[in-house]
């Protein structure tokens, strides 16, 4: 009973209530149908027999009333019980599947989620890996809750400027996932040095603190065909460059590379002593 039950809440849908009396009518009209059929194989055979206690018009006539009031009554009722058990168990597993894929402090998509979401992106779009600057610093000086507070007003400019064909998730700590599409390279590039320039315009009011932060972001481009884990790497070692550039920016992963030969140009001959945010910066490009 159990297995039937799971069964039909994954065939059937009775996450509404109407769809459960809908279940329990029909079923009340297939017992009904069912000892119809019983009643056709059976009184006229037994009439024949000569072992009915009544004619065979009358037999029949009270084997339809009694289908219909007992028969099809009780068929309605029971199937109506396991309607709102299936109902209660499909709010329970949708409630359940809510929960395993959201983070609970955001309310964003979490990081299962969003590795779902990525391997199912096909087309043109960009995936962005944010992280906010010197996290654990604010954690350090205003305090957890503040770090929370934090956390909660990132996601919020994040939710407020994508749009539903974009997908944003919290993967851990102070790290955020955006799949951006719909638009061209420059319109989502825009849209995403707009929510850089939000966060980093508006401080966060936690705790009877002002709190300014900024957050750097790494972009890498999906193309079909191409492999989802690498996409991801190089939109990391693009927010390892924004990092090493001095925070507060995004670097696409095609101004990696340019900015690593910069780099190398400044540290050449004559360069010592010079430069050593690109000398991380070559360090991330592995040159």
């Amino acid at each position: 009973m159990k297995n039937w039950m799971s069964l039909q809440a994954d065939l059937g849908n009775f996450q509404y209530r109407r769809n459960v009396y809908v279940f329990a009518l029909k079923m009340s009209f297939l017992a009904v149908i069912l000892s119809g059929v019983i009643i056709a194989l059976t009184i006229p055979p037994l009439g024949f027999l000569g072992l009915l206690p009544m004619t065979l018009p009358h037999a029949i006539g009270f084997g339809a009333v009694f289908s219909w009031l007992v028969g099809g009554t009780v068929s309605g009722m029971l199937s109506l019980a396991a309607g709102f058990t299936m109902h209660e168990l499909t709010l329970s597993r949708a409630e359940f599947e809510k929960l395993s894929r959201t983070d609970t402090l955001s309310g964003l998509l979490n990081r299962r989620a969003f590795t779902e979401a990525l391997d199912n992106t096909e087309g043109d779009a960009s995936l962005v890996i944010f992280d906010v600057d010197r996290f654990k610093a604010i954690n350090d000086r205003f305090g957890h809750a503040c770090g929370d507070a934090v956390i909660t007003a990132v996601s919020a400019v994040l939710t407020s400027t994508f749009d539903d064909l974009s997908v944003v998730a919290r993967l851990g700590g102070e790290e955020f996932g955006v799949i951006v599409s719909g638009e061209p390279l420059e319109a989502r590039m825009e849209r995403i040095q707009a929510v850089r320039a939000s966060i980093a315009g508006r401080p966060i009011a936690a705790e009877g603190h002002n709190i300014a932060i900024t957050i750097s972001g790494g972009v890498a481009d999906l193309i079909a065909g191409r492999n989802k884990q690498q996409v991801y790497a190089s939109a990391d070692r693009a927010l390892y460059l924004a990092k090493a550039l001095g925070r507060n920016r995004v670097v696409h992963e095609r101004e990696g590379l340019q900015h690593a030969w910069h780099g190398l140009a400044e540290n050449g001959p004559g360069a010592e002593g010079r430069g050593t945010g690109s000398d991380n910066v070559m360090q991330a490009y592995g040159i």
